[in-house]
Formats: C-alpha cells, structure tokens, sequence
C-alpha cells in the first residue's frame, strides 16, 4: 500500500515555484513578471510562478522517473488500476490513444453509435473501422442508454475478428449498462474492452455509485478528472488494468497526441485531485449524494416536471444503474423545449445547467456545490414552472429514434478515407444523400449527428436545423452557421 496521503508531484511544483533563481527558460512570462495586467487582475500573480516546465526536479510526462511516475502510480492505486497516465489533453486523447494502441488500419472495432466525437477522431487516426451498435433507446424521453450485452455477443459472432470493444459508461444523463456481463462476453474472444468513462472518476470512492468501470472488467477506462472530480479543466486520466493492453503502445500513442509542452498546473491538479478522492472521497461523496437527493426530491414534486430514475428491475438491459449526481430533467410537460428552459433559468434564476436538449436539461451535482447552490436550483425550477409555463409542447424529434432503433447504416467509406478524400461544400439543402467528409454534432453532449463516411439523409438535416432554431449549438463542422456541409466530391 502506498502512502495516499502524499502528493510528490504538487510538492515539487510548490518547491519550484518558491525557489528564487533567474528564469532562462520557457514560458515567456517568466514566472509571471511578463504576464499581461488584464490578466494578472484576473488571476493574481501567484499562479504564474507554478506555470512551469520541464526543470530537472519536475519530471517528464512522456518519460517519467521521479514525481510524474510516483504520482501516477499513486493515481493507480487510488483508482484500482494496474498503471496509470496523466492526460493533459482531455479524455479526448485518452480515448484516441486507446484506440490507437488497440487498432490499425483495417481493424474493426465494435462500438455505440452514441459515442463521444473523440472516438470518431480515433477511427480517423488509426484507420480503424466501426462496427456500430445500436444503444438503448427510450422514444418517450428521446434519450439513449448503453448498449446490451446480447448486442455485444450478437456483434461479436458476427465479427469475430474484431480486436476491441468499445463502450460509453456512464452515459452523459449518467445512465450505466450492464458492463461486468459486456466484459465477460469480451473476455471470451480474447480482445480488450475499452471504457469512455469520463463522467464516472467519482464512481470508486463511494459504494452507493455504480460500479466502476476497472473493477466490473474493463481492460481499460478514460476519466475526466476535472468533470465530476476536483482538477482543473481538461486534466484526465487514462487507467489500465490486467495485461490485455499492451502499455507501450499506449505511451507511445500518448506522445503523438499530447502536447509537447504539458501544463504543470493541469498535472498538480491531478495529483492534488487524487490525494482528496483517497484521503476523503467517501464523504464527499456522501454529501454530494444527499444534496443531489434533496434537488431530485423537490424538484421532482413540481407540477410539469419529472426526473429521470431507474427502470423497475429487469425491464431496461442498457440501463442497469444511475449515477445519483447526474440529474436529468423533463421540461417539455411545461410546453418548453429545454433549450428555452435552459436560458430562462440563466437569464433570470442564475441557475445554468451543464447541456439542454429538446425535451430536457441535465445538471451535474458534485463535491464543489453547496446546499445554497441546491435551494438556488429548487426555486428556479419552482419559478420556472409558475411564471413561465406554455401550452403542451409539440415540436419532437425523431432522429435519435432513426438513428437507434434501426439498423445501423454501413458506411460509404471508412471515416479516415472519408475525411481524407477529395471533398467539396455544397449548401446545406443539396447534401441529401452525399456522403458526409466531417463530424457534426450538437454539443453537449457531442454525440455525432453525422460523421464522415456517413450518407446525409433529409431526417438528420432536418433534426439539424431545429437544433440551430431553438437554440443549439451545432459544432465540428466548418460552417457554424450550418449554411454548407462538406461532402465527399462525387
């Protein structure tokens, strides 16, 4: 057991950053004495003195001997892996790089169709291709859970060459499907299963969260430790467990995708993050769970609206747990679109929640709220309901219904020949049926709409343009304003 109480990587920043001496190094700012003023009445100075290097006490990510090393391997202990990575790119590299370290060109790899636009980058980078299945899906929410083990093994005998499996656990509403069974039925042909467990870093430190992802058989998992935990943003953690996948090959991926310069104030907080999970975790967490009952409760009881909760047992195969701190809320019974119950409760409660969608709004309750937050969320809704309630709304989407209870469409082209071929931009309204040459999707949560190699059809175009007209943003493409799309050249 090593000792949690140690946070090697943070002391040596803190002893660095301390220490006088003449800086002839990199960044420019020089400890912050060449920092802009609007941004030093921002941030105060004191920051800038940690915003560091590569120095001799502080270790190098791509090779780590000293700090970086002992903290990751603290990071592994805490988390229940086998070896641990720091990421300074976001759970985005983390999933590249798993795919890139499972997947060349030409490999098929088995994966939801609700998955993250990082994976879609993935399939780009290494040239794999996607064997998609279908998640999950309740039509009277409009939202999709996980994919079922019977898609899994349904998948598998039919490709059996497949060299990974490919899961999102939790999903962004913080629905968990039944992983111990997917790895199990994974397991049997011998390929790793990869978890995109951004959402779920918290899920270790407390018995009431679902079980995390490492300890119910995944070979390997990517943790946004800034999302749900105590780092700064876009500090995450890759973890590996059992020896299914080959390490080197995920450093080695590692060093293709994340910067050459690593920000020493995104890995202490990572070290930092760590050391509170393993010392407090559990009560932390145990607070966050009883605010996150209390704003479920009440807000549950307001006429017009509801929460989303767990299925009766046994009648939801992809929807098997919830995260208690995921809150989803329908608006619609309100006549409102989430969009706009989204920028009321900004506009006039400064209530801002963390994505809208058509019918819905998602809120993320963790270890930084306070029960002041909780009671500020409770009247918003309180008020949204009595001052700005509409007739039923009407307006309802069916693309995620197209896209999840049908057969999953093969591609024309595989996304990297997609992305790579010779494309062209046409208007929006002349790509029906042209094949798709980049990814699009409404963000949050970043699921893709279409992604390259996909055929455009008039559903997801239309879906498209009611996102933008009740408010959402549409991002990936190279027109914002969704006027054009890049189709491959015919």
């Amino acid at each position: 057991m090593l000792n949690q109480n140690q946070t090697p990587l943070l002391d040596a920043l803190k002893a660095n950053a301390a220490r006088p001496h003449a800086p002839f190094y990199t960044p420019g700012h020089k400890r912050g004495v060449g920092i802009a003023q609007p941004l030093a009445d921002l941030l105060g100075t004191k920051i800038f003195r940690a915003d560091l290097t590569e120095l001799a006490d502080l270790d190098n990510l791509f090779a780590p001997q000293g700090v970086i090393r002992e903290a990751q391997q603290l990071a592994a202990e805490a988390f229940g892996a086998s070896q641990t990575w720091f990421l300074v790119n976001g759970s985005t590299c983390g999933i590249e790089a798993a795919i890139l370290a499972t997947c060349g060109t030409g490999d098929k790899i088995i994966l939801p169709r609700n998955v993250h636009s990082s994976a879609i980058a993935g399939l780009i980078l290494s040239g794999a291709i996607p064997i998609f299945l279908n998640p999950e899906y309740d039509p009277v929410l409009d939202i999709a859970h996980s994919i079922t083990p019977n898609a899994v093994e349904s998948a598998l005998q039919e490709h059996p060459d497949a060299k990974a499996v490919l899961t999102v656990y939790p999903t962004y509403y913080g629905v968990c499907g039944n992983l111990s069974a997917i790895a199990h039925i994974t397991h049997q042909y011998n390929i790793p299963l990869l978890v995109d467990e951004a959402h779920g870093a918290h899920f270790a430190f407390h018995p009431e969260f679902p079980t995390p992802a490492l300890a119910a058989g995944a070979d390997l998992t990517v943790q946004s430790i800034h999302k749900v935990l105590g780092a700064i943003t876009q500090a995450s953690m890759l973890h590996v467990k059992g020896d299914r996948i080959d390490g080197d090959r995920i450093s080695k991926a590692l060093q293709l995708l994340q910067s050459t310069s690593p920000s020493y104030l995104l890995l202490a907080s990572l070290d930092a993050a760590r050391q509170q999970m393993a010392l407090h975790g559990k009560m932390l967490m145990s607070r966050t769970l009883q605010l996150a009952e209390e704003a479920r409760t009440r807000i549950g009881e307001i006429p017009g609206l509801s929460v989303l909760k767990m299925p009766r047992l046994g009648k939801s195969p992809g929807f098997v747990a919830l995260d208690k701190t995921r809150l989803t809320v329908t608006v619609s019974g309100l006549g409102l679109t989430g969009f706009e119950a989204d920028e009321i409760l900004d506009d006039k409660f400064a209530v801002t929640a963390e994505f809208a969608s058509l019918q819905h709004l998602t809120l993320i309750i963790s270890l930084g709220n306070t029960p002041a937050d909780i009671e500020q969320l409770v009247q918003g809704f309180t008020s949204l309901a009595k001052e700005y309630r509409r007739s039923n709304l009407t307006v309802k989407s069916h693309l995620w219904q197209d896209l999840f209870t049908t057969q999953c469409h093969a591609l024309s082209y595989s996304p990297r020949e997609a992305f790579f071929a010779v494309s062209e931009i046409l208007p929006l309204i002349q790509t029906n049926k042209h094949i798709c040459a980049e990814i699009v999707c409404p963000y949050p949560p970043g699921i893709p709409v279409l992604m390259p190699g996909e055929v455009i059809t008039k559903s997801v175009l239309d879906y498209l343009q009611q996102i933008q007209a009740m408010g959402g943003l549409i991002s990936g493409c190279a027109d914002s304003s969704l006027r054009t799309l890049k189709v491959v050249k015919e």
